[in-house]
């Protein structure tokens, strides 16, 4: 028989019903009744599983490289990588390029930016996106998102537009496709190219169009967490020719394709892809899309879960479109509980084992934009600390909760202790709310 009480509590909540389900042993060990930030018992022991994979197609392509091709210029796997991603991603074109930040820099410069020329981007996204900008010598100008999707806002782009207005950079949050169409119509309108930011979206799609090649142009990321990863990598993807010949030649210290190789036609620099980090990433363009289908699967398994907790609110997507899911994301809203604050839930969290965190800060208050007007004259007079984007400030600041990808690759039992931590401390924060002052961030 179960011990007395305070050691058991008779099942009330979903959870504890589910729990109880599997025996009493469940019961008696207390899971719900304790979380371990107090001394009870994690939830999860054990970690999830781990990104980078690791598997022998990947080892065998890069001994494949080592011994039989070129690891760098020349390497026919780079050229086999470039045409298998471009594929992959439903353009004509793509070169894989050092970084996702290089490959900012590159579409901005072969979209004609000059120095002065402003570029709208979202407020909440990477720094690498805003930091591409003033590498070009360009002027961040920032826009506000939708809190519902974590995606620049359209209306607060199209507001900002002036003559200067040289580049719009919508990203793919968490792979999340944002509003092409409205970016598109505004893209005509105006006469302004779209640079897609997709560093997270490899294989998402809005329209049955993948992203990346739908406006002018747009990059990837491959770094160490990307859902396709070399450790470091990027690259460029586009339908227009004429704008991946300027790429080729900005990647390639200002050559130009079939020109000679000590003849430089742009300040461009070397950043080409090692033909190692192509060999890696090759065999994962035969993996992504299952991958993909297992991501999207247990993103939907979560939301219907957590978001059948109150106070949780998954985000949403837009119609027609399909994420990468490069992150679980969903919303926390405090006054569901008490009014305790989103960084006591993440300590909560993590101590059971479950590592949600916030992400990124409102670019507007990052240390770099305290402009110093040596070093970025053209920035002088800018003052973004005046910044304040209802939107992003909401996300960045009090709602965004993040989990990253390698959770959605779990098994059904990691999403179930995923699932009990939501609801383990959820249940704790709306019934003893006293006891979150004690504990200190």
């Amino acid at each position: 028989p179960p011990p007395p009480p305070p050691f058991f509590l008779p099942p009330t909540t979903p959870y504890e019903i589910a729990s109880c389900l599997v025996g009493s042993e469940m019961c008696i060990r207390d899971r719900y009744t304790d979380l371990a930030i107090f001394g009870g018992e994690p939830i999860r022991k054990k970690p999830f599983p781990v990104w980078p994979r690791i598997t022998d197609e990947i080892k065998q392509s890069l001994i494949h490289t080592f011994e039989e091709e070129e690891w760098g210029v020349g390497s026919r796997t780079i050229d086999s990588f470039n045409e298998q991603f471009a594929k992959m991603q439903d353009a004509k074109f793509a070169i894989s390029i050092h970084s996702g930040t290089s490959a900012i820099w590159i579409c901005l410069k072969a979209a004609g930016i000059e120095a002065g020329d402003e570029v709208i981007l979202p407020s909440y996204t990477f720094i690498a996106t805003a930091t591409a900008v003033v590498l070009a010598n360009a002027v961040p100008v920032f826009a506000d998102i939708d809190k519902k999707t974590a995606n620049l806002d359209p209306a607060s782009v199209e507001k900002l537009i002036t003559n200067k207005t040289k580049a719009i950079i919508p990203v793919h949050t968490a792979g999340a496709p944002a509003d092409m169409k409205a970016f598109l119509d505004i893209s005509k309108k105006y006469n302004i190219p779209i640079i897609e930011d997709a560093a997270q979206g490899h294989g998402s799609v809005i329209d049955n169009k993948k992203v990346g090649a739908i406006g002018l142009g747009g990059i990837f990321s491959f770094q160490t967490s990307k859902n396709m990863s070399a450790g470091e990598g990027g690259a460029i993807v586009s339908n227009n020719e004429s704008f991946i010949d300027a790429c080729f030649s900005y990647h390639n210290c200002g050559r130009v394709r079939n020109g000679k190789w000590y003849e430089h036609f742009r300040l461009g620099s070397n950043m080409r892809m090692s033909a190692l980090n192509a060999a890696v990433l090759l065999p994962q363009i035969k993996s992504a899309e299952n991958d993909l289908i297992l991501r999207e699967k247990n993103r939907d398994y979560l939301d219907s879960q957590i978001g059948n907790i109150d106070g949780f609110v998954p985000m949403e997507l837009i119609s027609g479109s399909r994420s990468s899911n490069h992150l679980y994301m969903l919303r926390y809203i405090k006054e569901d509980f008490n009014n305790i604050s989103r960084e006591l839930f993440f300590k909560a969290m993590q101590a059971e084992g479950v590592y949600t965190y916030k992400g990124w800060s409102p670019l507007y208050k990052e240390p770099l934009f305290s402009i110093n007007p040596k070093e970025y004259p053209w920035l002088e007079g800018k003052n973004y600390g005046d910044l304040f984007h209802p939107g992003t400030e909401t996300i960045a600041e009090e709602q965004a909760v993040w989990l990253r990808q390698n959770h959605l690759l779990g098994s059904n039992d990691d999403l179930r202790d995923i699932v009990d931590a939501f609801e383990k401390v959820s249940n704790e924060l709306k019934k003893n709310p006293k006891k979150f002052n004690e504990i200190k961030l």
